[in-house]
């Protein structure tokens, strides 16, 4: 699929990226239009990289500061907003700089420091791809927990085979959580192999077809250069954070300040898809990852904050052996555990207090699907505009830097 395409987006994030942003140069320019177009950029150019600064600081403080809803679909959602408008934001920054500015895309250190940023930003690309794989295994989740709820919630008296069928739904789905938990990334989509660069279109037609899980497992592991089997989050996660330093004062000179968003940008992509392997189930989900900024810059604290928030929740009793630290996910494990508590043994007739406990469990249960069913094609959307971002940003850089090399 072409990087281009951005149909399926949840929201037109380009369009409020260059918003924001064009908003701010305007404001800039009132300030010092004519030092904008000298080569060194001038007291404009300065200005416009703090206010970037200052937006990225901005993002991250507001999603820092709902604790209530931290790791859940909609806060991942926006941490995914947050990415998107930054990332606009900074290519936005890159490409309109002057004539002058833009020659210093193709000198060192800036080319080198864009490399480097750009190869992160390539191995992200596998964590995309593994986080949907994660958003698949919680919709099939969801069919269980679904079932379960049909049986249990039709608007009709429960008989034994209705309360059965719930709990065989639970039982299948305690499996499938454990073996996700077990394999590090699931029996299941460790054999399904694709990537976001195929229309969203096909692949749906092929998983919901007539040939069923095989032949799209095949499928796509013929044509796609998706996650393999022995992939980890882990060290893929390490790669993108390698010898992620702060710019030297010579590097800031030279580059007229731009190596401070190159830094800011592989920071904020290092700690997105960090906080998405931990929400979201993928294979081999490490999150001893080593991260740290100076507090010196505008959106150091906000980050850190949140970084640190995210492991300590990882390490709590109840979360250290979770396939997810997704919020959504703790609530389908207890429920289907409390739903399936009451089913075990099948008793019927059920007596009151059993009869009251069935009840809150479905409203839990009713829920928990209805937010995995709004939520998560939204997610994938999301997460695959991610993806295309990047690797449209990417052939933009490469094509200015080539027409550097080779001027007409």
């Amino acid at each position: 699929m072409p990087a281009t395409d951005f149909q399926g987006s949840s929201v037109p994030f380009a369009s409020i990226g260059r918003s924001i942003l064009s908003i701010r140069r305007d404001q800039v320019h009132t300030v010092d239009g004519h030092h904008h177009d000298s080569p060194g950029g001038g007291a404009a150019h300065d200005l416009e990289l703090e206010v970037f600064q200052k937006h990225v600081a901005d993002l991250f403080v507001d999603l820092a500061a709902d604790a209530d809803e931290l790791l859940s679909l909609a806060w991942v959602r926006r941490l995914l907003d947050s990415f998107l408008i930054c990332q606009e934001e900074f290519r936005v920054i890159l490409f309109s700089c002057s004539k002058g500015q833009r020659v210093l895309l193709a000198r060192p250190p800036l080319d080198r420091l864009l490399s480097d940023f750009f190869d992160r930003a390539v191995k992200a690309l596998d964590v995309c791809n593994a986080i949907r794989d994660g958003v698949d295994q919680l919709r099939l989740w969801r069919q269980h927990l679904e079932i379960a709820l049909a049986a249990l919630h039709g608007g009709r008296p429960l008989g034994e085979g209705q309360l059965r069928r719930a709990r065989k739904a639970l039982t299948d789905l305690t499996i499938l959580m454990l073996d996700e938990k077990e394999t590090a990334g699931g029996s299941i989509l460790n054999h399904r192999n694709r990537s976001f660069g195929r229309s969203s279109k096909e692949t749906h037609h092929r998983r919901t077809g007539s040939g069923g899980a095989a032949a799209s497992a095949g499928h796509f592991r013929s044509s796609s250069w998706s996650v393999s089997r022995s992939w980890s989050a882990a060290r893929q996660l390490q790669a993108i954070g390698n010898n992620l330093a702060v710019p030297r004062g010579n590097e800031v000179s030279a580059t007229n300040g731009l190596a401070f968003p190159v830094f800011t940008m592989s920071s904020v992509l290092f700690f997105v898809m960090w906080a998405l392997v931990a929400a979201i189930p993928c294979q081999d989900r490490g999150l001893q990852t080593h991260f740290s900024v100076p507090r010196n810059l505008p959106w150091a604290a906000s980050i850190t904050s949140l970084h640190e928030r995210i492991f300590e929740e990882s390490k709590k009793k109840d979360r250290k052996n979770s396939c997810g630290l997704l919020k959504e996910i703790q609530q389908i494990e207890k429920c289907s555990r409390h739903l399936a508590e009451l089913l075990d043994p099948v008793e019927f007739p059920l007596t009151e207090e059993k009869d009251m406990g069935l009840k809150q469990g479905v409203e839990e249960l009713v829920e928990v699907c209805s937010a995995l069913k709004e939520g998560l094609d939204p997610l994938e959307r999301q997460v695959r505009e991610v993806f295309l971002r990047i690797v449209r940003s990417r052939t933009e850089v490469l094509e200015c830097l080539s027409k550097s090399h080779n001027p007409e």
